[in-house]
């Protein structure tokens, strides 16, 4: 036990927690992903409602969302430790250090894009999760999703997000695999063209949702009424 708190309170311990929890929450994105898919089936929304069903009624799926939560939490407390520390033990006497010449774009601002994520995942869950699985509304996820994608303003706030998600882990991807030393001149290329799977191709995808329900997908009258907290 000793040992594992001894590792924790290394710089490269919380350096590993955090790289191993935000890989594990960049296979829940491809499943996300995956599922909202079937959005896009001109079927009424029966085949994303069976997909959200089979998910509510699965004990399992209950079990995942608290692991999910805690890697959630541990890893923003951990990037924010992590920020910090290196912010103050950064020696002011570097004349010559300029960050901007000496480190990536999306690494600089690792912090903000996962801070205004944050934000945006709480509004999410708001929107969603909250009225389908804490106070149930009794509307189907999917009205939720098509009223709340009729809104410009809901729908310019998502694609924002999703540009930052998409620069939070186009640095954080492949800085997971490098500090797990698996991210060598034999499997760079690969992680590369993996990584993009996560940081282009599906906030892409999430992106074409909103897109979706604004420009194609009509609402008859009765959905109209429905309302997205």
């Amino acid at each position: 036990m000793s040992k594992l708190i001894t590792f924790y309170k290394s710089s490269i311990g919380k350096k590993i927690l955090m790289s191993l929890t935000g890989l594990f929450l960049c296979t829940f994105l491809m499943e996300h992903f995956v599922g909202n898919l079937l959005l896009f089936k001109e079927d009424g929304g029966r085949a994303y409602e069976a997909y959200t069903e089979f998910l509510l009624g699965n004990p399992v799926i209950r079990f995942v969302e608290i692991f999910l939560l805690v890697g959630f939490v541990l890893h923003i407390f951990l990037g924010v430790v992590v920020w910090w520390k290196n912010r103050t033990s950064r020696s002011h006497n570097y004349v010559e250090f300029r960050l901007k010449d000496n480190t990536p774009l999306a690494s600089r601002i690792t912090i903000w894009t996962g801070s205004f994520v944050f934000i945006f995942l709480v509004i999410h869950l708001n929107s969603f999760f909250v009225p389908s699985r804490i106070t149930d509304t009794k509307v189907p996820l999917y009205d939720l999703v098509a009223q709340a994608f009729q809104s410009p303003l809901y729908d310019g706030f998502y694609i924002l997000a999703l540009i930052l998600l998409g620069y939070h882990l186009k640095h954080g991807f492949q800085s997971g695999f490098q500090t797990l030393g698996l991210l060598n001149k034999k499997y760079s290329t690969l992680v590369e063209l993996f990584g993009m799977i996560f940081w282009l191709i599906i906030p892409l995808g999430f992106a074409c949702m909103p897109l979706y329900f604004l420009l194609i997908h009509k609402l008859g009258p009765s959905a109209m009424t429905i309302g997205v907290n």
